[in-house]
């Protein structure tokens, strides 16, 4: 992210606690992505915006002893757990840059994968940030991210307050100087820089109020919620009336829950 823009979910315990059950509940359809690409032992790996590791975990696995892992990231408290865990599993072969991408100073042609999860629809300048990631991925090498083209979330039967909450969403996001569609622009700015596509795939969960799709959900909006009234996005009632809400659907046996879209873009270097 932009140094002027602070990320817009924050940083703190309380914020990488939900990313790890985050990456629990999302961790098949990253892993799905990765069996795609084919990602295997020897692969040299740039993990951006790699916050507390928890993908980074799973390139090492992939990449095993032959490889490496670079984990990317502004925050010194998410670097400092991607350190805990590499040395809890004696790891050599996984570093960490502390520094935005587009300020890192990251050999140029230098990895086999440039991976990006939840990071573009925050960049406020993506064709800077994209043209960074670009330089850091050899010859053959694969860019791929995984973010959101802010669609599809909602709760069935429809008629409550959740009905606001895709709009809310987006304000928010726009607040912070991102793109709740950003990801839908990432072919044509990095064919742009040579690439050319090879995966462009769309992904959505569905649950119910017991389900892990829906706790993750819950546990983004009961934390979010009021991070958005701060921030004027919305006003004390509707944070008031959002939080109730959630409350009614937790204990709605015929609620489903739908995800956002979240879409998967694989771009290889010609």
């Amino acid at each position: 992210m932009a140094a002027e823009k602070p990320y817009l979910l924050g940083i703190s315990a309380d914020e990488l606690e939900r990313m790890r059950f985050q990456h629990g509940v999302w961790k098949h359809v990253t892993d799905g992505f990765l069996d795609r690409m084919g990602v295997a032992g020897g692969w040299r790996c740039l993990d951006v915006g790699a916050g507390p590791g928890f993908v980074t975990m799973d390139l090492r696995e992939r990449v095993g002893e032959n490889g490496s892992v670079t984990a990317l990231d502004p925050s010194p408290l998410y670097l400092e757990h991607v350190r805990e865990l590499t040395q809890e599993k004696g790891w050599t072969n996984v570093a960490t840059v502390q520094s935005d991408l587009e300020n890192a100073l990251l050999p140029e042609a230098a990895f086999d994968l440039a991976y990006v999860r939840w990071v573009v629809n925050f960049v406020p300048d993506r064709v800077r940030f994209l043209r960074a990631l670009a330089r850091s991925v050899r010859s053959g090498g694969i860019i791929a991210v995984e973010d959101y083209f802010y669609e599809g979330l909602a709760v069935h039967p429809r008629g409550t307050d959740f009905d606001r909450m895709p709009d809310i969403v987006r304000r928010y996001y726009r607040s912070g100087g991102g793109d709740p569609y950003a990801i839908a622009d990432v072919p044509a700015l990095l064919r742009a820089e040579g690439f050319g596509l090879v995966q462009f795939m769309p992904q959505q969960q569905v649950g119910g109020k017991d389900s892990p799709v829906f706790q993750w959900a819950s546990q983004f909006f009961r934390l979010h919620l009021p991070l958005m009234a701060e921030r004027g996005v919305i006003d004390s009632e509707e944070r008031d009336r959002q939080l109730r809400n959630l409350d009614k659907l937790a204990n709605d046996p015929t609620m489903m829950f739908f995800s956002p879209i979240v879409v998967q873009c694989a771009m290889r270097r010609r």
